[in-house]
C-alpha cells in the first residue's frame, strides 16, 4: 500500500510542475510584452516640396533676333494666370479695341467672334493717373524713354533722361522695353503708355513707376497685332489712386 501511495504521489508531481511551468512562462511572456512597449519617437514631418517651375512655353522663349536680344522669361516669376492666352470674351466693344482692366491686372485685345487675347500686366504710378477712352496714336520698336517732368521732379536722378536732355537710348535697361504704344486723347498725348519690361515678377502687381507694362515677349505680340488708331478703354482702379499722387 505504501508503495502504491508513494507512486501515485510521485506521478502527480511532474504534472503540477509542468502546469506551474506553463503558468510561469505565460506570466513572463505577458510581463515581457508589457515592458517591451516603448513610446514611438515622433518623426518630424518633411517640409513641403516647392512647387515645380513650369516649363517655358514657346511664346516666352528667348528672342535672339531682336535688335537687343531678349532672354527667355523666368517662369518662376510669372504666375500662369498672367500668361498670354486666347479666351472667350463678351463685350460691346468693337474688334480691335484694347481694354485695360487696371483693377484685375489684365489687358484684352478684342478679336472677332466673341474672342480676345488676354495679357497679364503690371501697373505703375502713371498707369493709375489716367483712365477713360482714347486711341493708340502710334507704336515704336525699341523706343527712347523720356520721363515726364512730374516724374523727374519726384526722382531728380532721372534728370539726364529728361525731355530737355533727349531721353534714354533704347536698350535692355530702357524702362519702355522692346516696344511702346502711345495713347492720345483728343489729339493730345496723355503720357499714358503700354510698354515692355524684362521684370516678370512685376506682372500682376502695382509697381512704383511706369504705366502699363507687359513682358517684352507679350508687348512685341501686342505691337504686331494692333493698328495705329485702335481704340483703347482704360478701367480705373479707385483703390490704388494714391499711387497717382
Amino acid at each position: 500500500m505504501s508503495h502504491t501511495k508513494s507512486a501515485s504521489s510521485q506521478s502527480r508531481l511532474p504534472s503540477l510542475s509542468r502546469r506551474a511551468f506553463v503558468i510561469g512562462v505565460g506570466a513572463l511572456t505577458v510581463a515581457g510584452c508589457t515592458t517591451a512597449r516603448q513610446p514611438m519617437p515622433e518623426i518630424a514631418a518633411a517640409p513641403p516640396a516647392p512647387p515645380p517651375v513650369p516649363a517655358t512655353p514657346p511664346m516666352y522663349f528667348a528672342m535672339p533676333q531682336e535688335r537687343f536680344p531678349l532672354p527667355e522669361v523666368d517662369m518662376s516669376q510669372l504666375e500662369e494666370r498672367f500668361w498670354r492666352t486666347e479666351i472667350d470674351y463678351s463685350t460691346d466693344e468693337a474688334a480691335g479695341t484694347l481694354i485695360v482692366d487696371t483693377p484685375n491686372k489684365y489687358l484684352y485685345h478684342v478679336r472677332p467672334a466673341g474672342r480676345a487675347t488676354r495679357y497679364g500686366i503690371g501697373v505703375g504710378r502713371e498707369g493709375f493717373a489716367w483712365s477713360g477712352r482714347a486711341i493708340v496714336a502710334y507704336k515704336r520698336e525699341w523706343p527712347r524713354w523720356t520721363p515726364p517732368d512730374s516724374m523727374v521732379a519726384r526722382q531728380p536722378e532721372l534728370e539726364p533722361y529728361s525731355i530737355a536732355n533727349g531721353g534714354m537710348d533704347p536698350s535692355l535697361e530702357n524702362p519702355l522695353g522692346a516696344r511702346a504704344l502711345y495713347i492720345h486723347q483728343g489729339g493730345r498725348d496723355t503720357l499714358y503708355r503700354l510698354h515692355g519690361t524684362p521684370e516678370a515678377w512685376s506682372i500682376g502687381n502695382a509697381v512704383s513707376s511706369g504705366c502699363i507694362r507687359l513682358i517684352n515677349q507679350d508687348v512685341i505680340h501686342l505691337h504686331d497685332n494692333v493698328r495705329d488708331g485702335s481704340p483703347i478703354v482704360v478701367i480705373p482702379d479707385p483703390t490704388m489712386e494714391h499711387l497717382a499722387v
